[in-house]
């Protein structure tokens, strides 16, 4: 498995493995490709933190990294938002995501990026060191349960004295 930047030339076949990997999901609008496609062209988009795992020359798994902010009053703080991941369902359980995950995280280390804070399933992402939000005072800006709403600190104290509302670019809300 190759882990790299996705490029213009794999946007069409990111496309067919996001509809392919959401079509079944229960909690979500299956509409997360043309998320990718809005976001690709924000302000939010850090093209280094967009990520395809390719297996034999076909891209298996996608993941992408954006930038957000936490709001508390005049105090702003930028963090990443992970959405979505998607593995094709023929390649799961083989630990694509996971290794997704992981490469997303020390890149945007790397990029000097402290924090990342998600939306997803409760079983899965603390095994990745993933924690909820409500333990730092970080909300995000609908409801949704606690325990679906985590976060990690990429460096030590990245979030320290760090508190508020998450604003995701509004691309999330066309």
């Amino acid at each position: 498995m190759n882990i790299r930047k996705e490029e213009s030339k794999d946007y069409k076949e990111v496309f067919n493995l996001i509809k392919n990997a959401f079509e079944n999901e229960v909690y979500t609008d299956h509409k997360e490709q043309f998320l990718v496609e809005r976001l690709r062209n924000s302000e939010a988009f850090v093209p280094e933190l967009s990520l395809v795992a390719e297996v034999d020359g076909e891209i298996a798994g996608y993941v992408l990294l954006t930038k957000i902010k936490i709001i508390n009053n005049d105090l702003q703080k930028t963090s990443l938002a992970l959405a979505p991941i998607a593995v094709l369902k023929k390649y799961r359980g083989k630990g694509i995501g996971g290794k997704l995950i992981l490469e997303a995280h020390q890149r945007a280390k790397e990029l000097g990026f402290g924090s990342i804070i998600l939306l997803g399933h409760e079983k899965y992402y603390p095994k990745f060191g993933y924690k909820m939000t409500k333990n730092y005072g970080i909300k995000l800006p609908f409801e949704v349960p606690d325990e679906n709403c985590m976060l990690i600190e990429l460096t030590e104290n990245a979030l320290k004295d760090v508190s508020g509302i998450v604003e995701y670019p509004k691309e999330f809300y066309e």
